[in-house]
């Protein structure tokens, strides 16, 4: 947003002036001052140490702020002009942002006088001053030392945004007149992280998925597959009884987006070779453009591509079919019966290779490392398999013993991780068969599939469907996990209806995590779930100090899903209350500084359908224009600062010094003398609106004629300089008759005589041209 000259968002609508303290001689006794707004100003960058100011005008300093030691760091607090009939906490705490409560905090809410990790400050004569809490010193100050460490009491650092803090203690929970806030960072940190802004609803750039269509056009769907190439997605299917007037039973592939049916090969191979209606139980992998590898019951091993109307296929000997991957080989795949292993060639059937193992029904391949892992949840085992030798090469023990409930085997291809599904844990072995990660659910864990883009894994869980355990309630879960940290990465989302009852659920992700698909076989459903993300703030406005006309900019962006909308907020009163700016929807807003303004709070507002992200406040500092004192006139502040000694018709005064000039209704100097066009000595009178120069001239020349309606000015011996001169002796400056003080009305001699009585008070007032502005609230 641009303003037009003379709007100043944030300015309230009406006129406004502000005085401003200027260096006086010692003549003038005092200028008078506007008020100092209040605020919550940080007054130091990001480096350490920091100081803010809160609301009610407090100081806090705190001594170091980035790189401090996750492990455990001392640090210095120290406070002033804090009330005297509150008692504060001094803490460690999550910063939930401007009037909310900052909490969890580190040592909690001390009332025992023990604590390290926070300080209890009591007004003197308080009943807990003593072995409980120390007294305010005069002045309201403190100067405490606290330790604090990244993690403890509730607090982790590394997740959410930490400041060091003061508010009101347990007897005024809700007074939040004492917060003040001074953002920590610790080692491999940078200030305010994690977070890019403060995060109202939600942290800032929080990852969440939501439901964005459900597709029913595949019955009973078992397994999923989003097609590399075509981007297709395959869904293994049975039938779901009394959902549709067929047997839905066979592969169906789907647009992706709309969930409409491009293909279904409902037919394949039996044990006689002939064709019958097969349901696709499992789905190996992608052929190469387009099609899927997959196991029909109950010993099929069929192949078909979209457009097909039948599958192609083998039937094997043996027991039933219990997991199935790609083999070593384009034409082979590997084939779990029970607790046999073989390797078959895909157009005859033909086992090229075979391993019995202890037991075991599922597994994951990893060929990259040449290895399958073979899950015994009977026996609570896990074996490796080297996929050379087709020989096991070690065996593992699942926590939890034998009998855990079935859950999945599947390996991370970026790093050869295995994630098994236990009950309603999670086990995550490295590549050397160590247990490195239990991952606990309220749910049964069903399957995971990884993103090697994102580096992250999506978990569904599945609720038992047995209502008489209190343990369920037929929803289930859908989780995301950093596969380096195991760290939530979405927030979980719940899914209505998901239960096992009718048979495992199974996910696909596509390759940068911006969907996952999720079946729901008791509902005959694939709900289709996009990826959304919170506000994040990748760059945030900055404190700023300007001068009085001078234009500005602050600017502020942010990144998110959907793409956040911004607008831009102020804060007259020290961050306590925020108005929108009218208009100001862009990411830089641009205005005309005026003095109005000075100690004015401006932060932006991002929003999106997860959630609203603001950005630290910032505080803009307006000074007065360099050679200017009242916002728009010419004439010199740059002007000298001694001259001689005048008479009492000039004010007797010493000083130009300040040399403001009439182009807004003949302003008075701060020596008692009335400028002319020139600036120069003597009583002549200029023309309405005249600007005197920067320099002006000396007392010596004699007063200079006026433009218009005044006389000249009768030399004075050397007249008291106005307007920047140099130093003259003493004389007596002539004046003009009829001559009026420009724009005012008001006669010379008036004026002159007014500023006399005005200095022989002590007080002379100097004023300046209101003028109006139009507020942007």
């Amino acid at each position: 947003m641009t303003s037009t000259p003379g709007t100043a968002p944030g300015t309230p609508p009406g006129d406004r002036s502000r005085l401003r303290r200027r260096a006086g001689t010692a003549a003038v006794a005092a200028l008078l001052l506007a008020g100092v707004p209040a605020g919550a100003a940080v007054s130091a960058d990001a480096g350490t140490p920091r100081t803010a100011t809160g609301p009610q005008g407090q100081k806090l300093t705190v001594s170091a702020t980035t790189g401090l030691d996750p492990a455990g760091q001392k640090i210095r607090v120290q406070g002033e002009g804090y009330g005297l009939t509150t008692g504060i906490y001094v803490a460690l705490c999550k910063d939930n942002g401007d009037n909310r409560v900052p909490s969890p905090c580190l040592g909690g809410a001390d009332m025992s006088g023990g604590s390290k990790t926070s300080q209890w400050i009591v007004p003197p004569g308080d009943p807990y001053e003593g072995d409980l809490a120390s007294a305010f010193g005069p002045g309201g100050t403190f100067d405490v030392e606290i330790e604090i460490t990244e993690k403890g009491d509730g607090l982790d650092c590394a997740e959410v945004a930490c400041s060091v803090v003061t508010r009101a203690d347990h007897r005024a929970a809700g007074n939040r007149t004492q917060d003040v806030r001074i953002a920590v960072a610790f080692a491999g940190q940078e200030p305010g992280e994690p977070g890019g802004g403060e995060g109202v609803d939600v942290p800032a750039g929080t990852v969440s998925y939501r439901s964005a269509a459900e597709f029913t056009t595949a019955g009973k769907p078992l397994d999923l597959l989003l097609h590399p190439d075509s981007k297709k997605l395959y869904a293994g299917a049975d039938n779901l009884p009394d959902t549709a007037d067929v047997d839905e039973r066979g592969l169906h592939v789907l647009n992706p987006e709309d969930g409409t049916s491009e293909s279904w090969i409902s037919q394949a191979p039996g044990s006689t070779g002939a064709l019958r209606a097969s349901a696709a139980a499992r789905i190996a992998g992608p052929l190469p453009g387009d099609g899927v590898v997959y196991n029909y019951p109950l010993r099929g091993v069929g192949s078909a591509k979209s457009g097909d109307e039948a599958a192609s296929g083998v039937w094997l000997t043996g027991s039933t079919i219990t997991d199935i991957a790609p083999g070593t080989t384009p034409d082979t795949v590997l084939v779990a019966q029970g607790a046999t292993l073989s390797e078959i060639e895909r157009a005859t059937g033909t086992a090229t290779r075979t391993l019995v193992l202890p037991g075991g029904t599922q597994f994951a391949a990893d060929p990259e490392r040449g290895a399958v892992w073979y899950t015994d949840f009977t026996a609570g085992k896990l074996h490796r398999v080297d996929l050379a030798s087709f020989t096991v090469t070690g065996s593992f023990d699942l926590p939890g013993g034998p009998g855990g409930m079935a859950g999945f085997t599947e390996t991370d291809p970026a790093t050869g991780a295995v994630w098994v599904g236990v009950d309603r844990s999670v086990l995550v072995f490295d590549a050397a068969g160590t247990l490195v990660k239990t991952l606990v659910g309220k749910d049964l864990a069903r399957d995971a599939a990884f993103d090697t883009a994102t580096g992250r894994a999506c978990v569904v869980w599945q609720d038992g469907g047995d209502l008489s355990d209190p343990a369920n309630d037929n929803n289930g879960t859908l989780t995301v996990y950093g596969t380096e940290d195991f760290a939530p990465a979405a927030k979980g989302l719940s899914l209505p209806g998901n239960h096992s009852q009718a048979g495992a659920a199974s996910l696909a992700v596509e390759p940068g995590g911006a969907t996952v698909f999720v079946t729901s076989p008791a509902e005959g459903k694939i709900t289709r779930l996009v990826r959304q993300v919170s506000p994040l703030v990748t760059h945030a406005p900055e404190d700023l100090t300007a001068e009085e006309g001078e234009e500005v900019a602050l600017t502020a962006e942010a990144e998110g899903t959907p793409e956040p909308t911004v607008r831009w907020q102020v804060s007259t009163d020290g961050a306590q209350t925020w108005q929108d700016v009218e208009g100001a929807t862009e990411p830089a807003l641009t205005f005309t500084a005026r003095t109005a303004q000075d100690g004015y709070r401006y932060r932006a507002e991002f929003r999106n359908d997860v959630g609203t992200t603001r950005t630290a406040a910032v505080t803009l500092t307006v000074t007065p224009a360099t050679g200017s004192d009242s916002g728009g006139d010419s004439g010199g502040d740059t002007g000298g600062d001694t001259g001689g000694t005048g008479d009492a018709s000039n004010g007797g005064g010493e000083t130009g010094g300040d040399g403001s000039t009439g182009n807004d209704g003949g302003t008075q100097s701060s020596g008692g003398s009335t400028t002319d066009d020139s600036g120069s000595t003597g009583t002549t009178t200029g023309d309405p609106g005249s600007t005197g120069t920067t320099g002006g001239s000396t007392g010596a020349t004699g007063g200079s004629t006026a433009a218009a309606g005044g006389s000249t000015g009768t030399a004075g011996s050397s007249g008291s300089t106005v307007g920047g001169g140099v130093a003259g002796g003493t004389g007596t400056a002539a004046t003009s008759g009829g001559g009026s003080l420009a724009a005012t009305g008001a006669t010379v001699m008036s004026v002159t005589l007014a500023a006399a009585a005005l200095v022989g008070t002590g007080v002379l007032v100097h004023r300046r041209a209101r003028r109006r502005t139009e507020g942007a609230l």
